[in-house]
This record gives structure tokens, sequence and C-alpha cells, in this order.
């Protein structure tokens, strides 16, 4: 299902106008806002978003398969007219990147989801709230609306309904649906960097606070006095347990009955765009075809799952040629403006991006991600210029060359 067609809407010029801090002036790639939210974070929430499963591998190859392809670019074509903007479910974005669901991103900057939900509608961009989040969801589909909702949902008939009523009823229309997801993975990072679920405050903890004052005043002592202690406000229908109670692991039990059926039910539910987040195999692509799905989103969850799962830009191809002509995205290991355009060319509509908008909310708040958004749609622009293309919809294999045999 697809939405009413909207008229693109630029960025938010006014904002664009404003004299960059001389802090963010110094940022000048993705990479950049990960070793300056190092210095800001405490090490376990740091480590959280950082961190992968087990040995890092799929975090790994995630970023190893983007420099297995190079560019082939043509040249001397007039490229004076080019615009990465692309429509998505009748929406037109200002460019072909969106912000990936990140849980628990209060932690990370002060009202987090919010700030990066705003700075996306500000730009003209796609942003995902993760189900685990800290901020109920009807305040952020309030203060930014468009925003699209990450459910993780139990194989729950009750639980699922009542979730699914709730997100329609707040006034979201873009249901994503994670599902790689059955059980917890072993995350060893956070055990050694000191992050738990639930949060057991510890000696460490308290000195790895003290001796980060801005993120534990700015973040953490404002977020107490403000809103009280971070709940887990949209895993169900009704509030979670805040993130220091034991009984936060009940928020994140039975999703291993999760099945198709369940989607089934729930696209019967869902009148708006239904997206399945969490695809690799292409048989999984067909079925979430078979059962009415609007698209998938290919991904292995920045890694942070199944550890050795295939990096979604080599999943790519295989998925989009079993679509049969569904909406296909993906997310994943994407830091530079090349990196979009390699993904488009191996047939990704659209892609998202997580840890380096997190990061740059925890660096400087929405002028954070507003930042780290420009940077990245300056180098989609650069790099179309280059490869002499005026539309990403031109961006095509042609235009790509693969490091060693060829491979599906």
């Amino acid at each position: 299902m697809t939405t009413t067609a909207l008229p693109a809407a630029a960025p938010d010029r006014d904002a664009l106008s404003q004299p960059l801090p001389r802090a963010l002036a110094r940022l000048l790639s993705l990479d950049d806002f990960e070793a300056a939210a190092r210095r800001r974070l405490p090490r376990p929430i740091f480590g959280y978003v950082a961190g992968a499963a087990e040995d890092n591998q799929s975090l790994q190859d995630n970023r190893r398969a983007f420099s297995e392809y190079a560019f082939t670019p043509r040249v001397l074509v007039d490229v004076s007219r080019r615009t990465q903007q692309t429509e998505l479910f009748g929406r037109r974005y200002a460019s072909p990147f969106g912000i990936a669901p990140m849980g628990i991103s209060a932690l990370s900057a002060y009202r987090g989801d919010v700030v990066l939900a705003r700075a996306a509608l500000q730009q003209n961009i796609p942003a995902i709230l993760s189900g685990t989040s800290l901020i109920p969801l009807e305040d952020v589909i309030r203060e930014a609306p468009g925003t699209w909702f990450q459910a993780y949902l139990p194989g729950d008939p009750a639980k699922i309904d009542a979730l699914v009523t709730r997100a329609r009823r707040a006034g979201y229309e873009t249901l994503v649906l994670t599902v790689d997801i059955p059980v917890s993975a072993n995350r060893e990072n956070n055990v050694r960097t000191g992050f738990s679920t639930p949060l057991k405050p510890s000696l460490r903890m308290a000195w790895d606070g003290l001796t980060r004052p801005r993120w534990l005043a700015g973040t953490f002592l404002r977020t107490l006095m403000a809103q009280g202690m971070p709940h887990f406000e949209n895993s169900f229908a009704t509030r979670g347990a805040p993130i220091v109670s034991a009984s936060v692991l009940r928020d994140f039990t039975a999703r291993d009955h999760l099945n198709w059926e369940h989607v089934a039910r729930i696209r019967r539910q869902w009148p708006g765009t239904l997206i399945i987040k969490g695809i690799l195999h292409p048989q999984d692509a067909a079925m979430a075809r078979q059962q009415g799905a609007d698209g998938v989103i290919v991904s292995n969850h920045g890694g942070r799952q199944l550890d050795g799962a295939i990096s979604p830009l080599r999943a790519l191809p295989g998925v989009v040629a079993a679509a049969g002509g569904m909406t296909v995205m993906m997310d994943s290991g994407v830091r530079r403006g090349g990196d979009v355009l390699k993904a488009l060319a191996l047939g990704a509509r659209f892609v998202f991006v997580g840890r380096p908008f997190n990061y740059a909310a925890a660096v400087a708040g929405q002028a954070g991600v507003a930042h780290a958004i420009g940077l990245l749609r300056a180098e989609v622009d650069r790099n179309m210029a280059m490869l002499g293309i005026n539309s990403v919809s031109e961006m095509d294999a042609s235009l790509l060359w693969r490091e060693g045999p060829a491979r599906d």
C-alpha cells in the first residue's frame, strides 16, 4: 500500500544558512562523529552503540563489502541538472537515505529519538523510531510527522493487535516489522564495557558518568529531572519497565514464536505501508511479497545479531531478483555517499544509516544530526557529478566494477 503522493519538501533553508559551530566544522565525515562521540559518552553507552555480536565478523564485513566495488564513471556528461530526490511509497524525499531505528537513543543524547526525528523532518528524509526507544511513540510523531515506526513483536496475537492499533491511532503511516531478533544476541562487548539490560548501577558506571560531565549533566541528569527514570515506552501497547528494572527482560521474550502467519495478521490490520526489516535470504523476500508487504529492508542488524551473517550489500542482488518489483531497501555499513550509490546500483531503492546519526546526536543534538545529513548529502551529490549521472535512478551496475570472481 502507498500513501498519497506529496510534493517534494526542500530542506529547511533557514537552518542550512546558519553558521556552523566551530566544533562541528571540524567534523568532515560520518566517521569523525564516532571519534567525537567516544570522547563524550560514558564507556558503557558508547560500547552499546558501537558494538556488535561475538567476534564482529558481520560488523567488519559490512564495510569490507563496499570496498570490493569500484566505480566506472562516465565523463563529458552535462550534470548541471542533477538531483538526488527520490520518491518512496508516494512521498518525495530530498535524498535516497534515511535514519535507521536505534534503541535507547535517549541515553546517548537528551530526547535522542525526538532529536533524530526532527532533524530528519527538517532535512526531508525519513527517520524510523525504534520499538526499544525510551520516548513514547506518540510524542515523537507529534514532534515529527511522517516518522516511521519500527516494532519488535512477540508471537502473541493480542499483543500484536494492541501495539499495531496504538501506532495507527498515533498517526503513523509506515510500520517496519523487524524479524531478525527471535532471541537476544550474544553481545559480549556489552559485558566488557559494563552495559547491561537492565542497567545495573555500579561504581564503575558512576565513575564513567562523572568523567563525562557534559553527558552526565546534559543528558542523564537532565532526563531524570525533566522526565524521570527512562522506561521502555514502545515495546507493547502499554508502558514498559524502567531501564533499571529486572522485569525489562520480559519485554524481549516470546519473539521466537513470531512467524509468517503473524505477518499476514498484521497486514490485514495495518492500512498503511508495511515493511519487513531483517531480510537476507531471497526466499524470505518472496515470502514477504506474498504476504502483502510493501517493501523489505535488507539488513543484518548492523552486525548486532547473527555473527557471520552475510553482509546486506552482498545479499542485495539476490533479494532484488526475488522481490518481484517490491521496493527493496538496505542498511548496515553505509558510511559514505559512495556507499549509498553502490547500494542503489545493486538494486536498492533507498538506504538507511544508523550509528553515525546516533553519534551525531550525542555530540551536538539536532544540529549535529543535520550536519551529518548534510555531509552525506554533499558526498552523494559530488559522486553523482563525477559518475556522470543527473538522477539517482541512473545509478546501475554498469557503473560498477567488482573485484574478484563474480558471485551472486
